[in-house]
């Protein structure tokens, strides 16, 4: 392996990279990550902001496909990132300067999503997603050099994860009649990098900073959907609907992510992720994140209708919102992050409020009733 430039062994602030303690006491997010986290939030709002367009103008597979697709590029990039830093963060200055180029490739990632949803050009999104990726190998082959105990699992991710990046460039090269195939072989490819890699041994990934950093994003997800909403009424006041519909629908679009919080956070999830649980916990809160993003185009759709504006049935623009909502509870209650039957109760209940006349309401009443159940369940435990 390449030694080090001797300028950054040289530093006083140049650790070594191995494995942090999975048991270490008081481990928290760190100034960086939430710093990493937060450049995420425009491309989020970005994302939800363009299949609100798409759905309005009921062009609805459009909508969803591109919405798929970009929120996988966010999600992955975001996760891997995560899982590393909770095994090997060392804070020196080697390690901040990664992740400041990390933090580069998600603006380049960011500036892409207009014009992937509108033009279907990847470029943006790729080159982005790629100077991420790369990132995380020079974290990998950090790792082998210091960890000789996981050095295996190091390169094997080293290794893995450059070959799919050089898939994902390849692929702007092919012809556009490949380009769906290529995506849909390089996608499964990239989410079984980390399955691969650890197939005999895990990294010392620590759980408790696990579940806070997701919790977190949870959070700067929800926070992307309300700006994206706040988007969507601000288009309205402008354009002269303001009156008391308006400003009912933004209250009960408050009252739904309001609710959506409460629910994910209702009990600590400390011990989420268990050892044999990690990948499905892990992959599955791609559902979870992507439903709170898809909300804020949800509400966006019901303005849209309020107004007149928007071109799909009214059926169609009540699922806009009730079905992100459904992914949602189900979501949090097939990954046990919360455990009472409840949940799927109410996604069926949400998921039956288009049928009614005020979907939007009606799926906030079911959304509130839901917290004050989970209220009473809890108060009951502690009795």
């Amino acid at each position: 392996m390449a030694p080090m430039p001797d300028i950054l062994l040289r530093s006083p602030r140049y650790r070594p990279m191995v494995g942090r303690d999975p048991h270490e006491p008081h481990r928290v997010v760190t100034p960086l990550e939430l710093l990493f986290d937060l450049t995420f939030v425009v491309a989020v709002g970005f994302a939800a902001e363009r299949m609100h367009h798409y759905l309005s103008e009921d062009r609805i597979g459009h909508a969803v496909a591109g919405y798929a697709l970009v929120f996988f590029a966010i999600w992955w990039a975001w996760t891997n990132f995560t899982w590393f830093a909770s095994a090997y963060d060392t804070d020196d200055d080697l390690y901040r300067l990664t992740t400041l180029v990390q933090i580069a490739g998600s603006l380049v990632l960011t500036a892409g999503v207009p014009v992937a949803f509108d033009r279907g050009d990847l470029a943006a999104i790729t080159y982005g997603y790629v100077v991420m990726r790369v990132a995380v190998v020079v974290g990998w082959l950090r790792a082998a050099r210091a960890d000789p105990e996981r050095r295996g699992i190091a390169l094997r991710f080293a290794a893995a994860v450059t070959v799919v990046q050089v898939g994902w460039v390849t692929r702007l090269a092919l012809p556009d009649n490949w380009h769906l195939a290529a995506t849909l072989a390089l996608i499964p490819a990239d989410l079984l990098v980390p399955v691969w890699a650890q197939r005999h041994a895990r990294t010392t990934s620590h759980p408790h900073h696990i579940a806070e950093r997701y919790g977190q994003f949870t959070i700067i997800v929800l926070g992307a959907s309300v700006a994206a909403a706040t988007a969507s009424v601000r288009d309205a006041v402008n354009a002269g609907h303001f009156d008391g519909e308006l400003l009912a629908l933004a209250g009960a679009g408050l009252v739904i992510v309001f609710s959506m919080w409460w629910v994910y956070f209702d009990r600590p999830a400390d011990e989420v992720p268990t050892p044999s649980r990690r990948f499905p916990w892990a992959y599955g809160h791609y559902l979870i994140f992507a439903a709170a993003g898809a909300v804020g185009a949800g509400l966006g759709v019901a303005i849209d209708a309020k107004t007149h504006t928007a071109r799909l049935s009214p059926l169609a623009a009540g699922y806009a919102i009730a079905l992100p909502v459904a992914v949602f509870l189900l979501a949090v209650w097939a990954l046990r992050v919360q455990r009472t039957v409840a949940l799927p109760v109410a996604a069926g209940l949400v998921l039956a409020t288009p049928s009614g006349p005020a979907p939007v309401y009606l799926t906030a009443a079911v959304a509130g009733a839901l917290v004050g159940v989970m209220v009473l369940i809890r108060d009951r435990r502690v009795r």
